[in-house]
């Protein structure tokens, strides 16, 4: 757990680091966001199917129950009860000046933030190789996360001190997952499950649309690189990092 934890503060840097960057914007940085989405998505869908959902299917027989609820747990908050979300940068500011707007799409953020905690330390309660996988997957989206949540505090008319404090939540979140798993019985035996089901549908629903949003041969090519490096470092891990 403790491994697990230190990932997971890790990955809260990521989200702190995100939120950082947005305050200074440019050409390049968007360009450079929509590849590390494009990136993302293919790595977070393959870990998902690959690397999560079999594990899970084998560790209890209500698994893909729980991976089809961690899926719509994820679209409610952030498509349902968000009334405004997408990943990446929001440049949007027409009818957005209202701080509810980025308090509900912090909101929605929180649910999955949290998951990604649980899914840190389900993959290290497999193996070290699993746990590995899942954070590299997580850490890949927590930028941009960290970009989604402080650019839509900012558009909606909140502080950037607002927005800083917001990306500082999505870190908590996350390591409060990686401390409840053990300490929560359904978390502790469906956590891998229900997590691959928020990790699916962050790559397949979020971080996809995103990058078809501006369609271009690098953000195309980068989802498939994506799930490429996924699959080699899933061999490398799984032969030369011990269980």
């Amino acid at each position: 757990m403790n491994t697990a934890l230190l990932y997971a503060l890790a990955a809260a840097g990521a989200n702190l680091l995100g939120g950082l960057i947005i305050t200074a914007p440019s050409n390049t940085g968007r360009a450079t966001q929509r590849l590390m989405i494009a990136f993302g998505a293919g790595f977070m869908i393959a870990t998902a199917l690959v690397g999560m959902i079999p594990h899970a299917v084998e560790a209890g027989p209500n698994a893909a129950i729980a991976v089809l609820v961690g899926y719509l747990l994820v679209h409610l908050t952030q498509h349902v009860l968000t009334p405004h979300f997408h990943f990446g940068e929001e440049t949007h500011q027409h009818a957005m000046v209202n701080p509810w707007v980025g308090t509900a799409a912090l909101l929605g953020l929180l649910l999955h933030t949290f998951f990604d905690g649980v899914a840190i330390a389900s993959g290290f309660a497999v193996g070290e190789w699993l746990g590995l996988l899942v954070f590299l997957a997580i850490l890949i989206h927590k930028m941009p996360e960290g970009v989604t949540v402080a650019s839509i505090m900012l558009a909606s008319g909140n502080s950037r001190r607002r927005a800083i404090v917001a990306v500082l939540l999505l870190g908590l979140s996350t390591v409060l997952g990686v401390l409840l798993t053990s300490q929560v019985k359904m978390l502790s035996t469906t956590g891998l499950a229900l997590s691959a089901g928020v990790t699916l549908y962050v790559g397949a629903s979020n971080l996809v649309p995103e990058v078809q949003k501006k369609p271009s041969r690098g953000s195309a090519l980068a989802v498939f690189l994506g799930a490429g490096l996924f699959y080699a470092t899933y061999l490398v891990l799984r032969r030369y990092v011990h269980p």
